[in-house]
């Protein structure tokens, strides 16, 4: 039997983009845009797996793992 992934789990994490990347670089701006962010404050739901994470990870000081 196949194991599940988080996906068919249906486990989610709700990331916010909750500082401004305004003079930050590029690299971590378009992070932000991939993500789907295109507002300050703004929250959304992606897959809780390790790649959604690791992207948090990169500019924690611009996003958050909201619970």
């Amino acid at each position: 039997m196949a194991k599940k992934t988080e996906q068919e789990n249906g486990e989610t994490i709700k990331i916010q983009y909750y500082r401004s990347s305004i003079g930050y670089s590029k690299k971590q701006k378009e992070i932000v845009r991939n993500l789907g962010i295109t507002k300050l404050n703004q929250t959304v739901t992606r897959p809780d797996n390790a790649a959604m994470r690791g992207i948090v990870a990169k500019v924690p000081h611009l996003l958050r793992i909201v619970d």
